[in-house]
């Protein structure tokens, strides 16, 4: 390595830049919404039935999070994200049985995904 690279490598920054928590939870429904996504496309009930299992535990995370009394967010938000994840945990329930299509669950998400990337450029 010259010196060059060595002063660049040096003063550069240590580690990632830093990440709120609006865009890691973006992150995390993203990369969810993608696996249910290509399992939905690829026809491939293994890959679905995975994906939904990590589909309900995100939503299942972010009910918690919202029933906390010391939640910041507004009461109506809360309950909506409270209505939504109960309505993931029944529609999964669904699809896993082969009853209903995981579409509806990919859309919640989309939904979501743009609150968040809204948010985040209004601020």
């Amino acid at each position: 390595m010259n010196a060059y690279a060595q002063a660049q490598s040096a003063y550069a920054p240590a580690a990632a830049p830093t990440r709120t928590a609006r865009s890691a939870e973006y992150e995390v429904i993203a990369r969810i919404s993608h696996r249910l996504k290509k399992a939905i496309k690829e026809d491939n009930f293994n890959a679905l039935a995975e994906a939904l299992y990590e589909n309900n535990k995100l939503w299942t995370t972010l009910a918690i999070n919202v029933a906390d009394e010391n939640n910041l967010l507004p009461e109506d938000l809360r309950a909506r994200i409270l209505y939504l994840a109960d309505f993931t945990r029944i529609h999964t329930q669904k699809v896993l049985r082969k009853e209903e299509s995981a579409i509806p669950l990919l859309e919640i998400n989309a939904l979501i995904l743009g609150g968040l990337k809204q948010q985040g450029e209004t601020k």
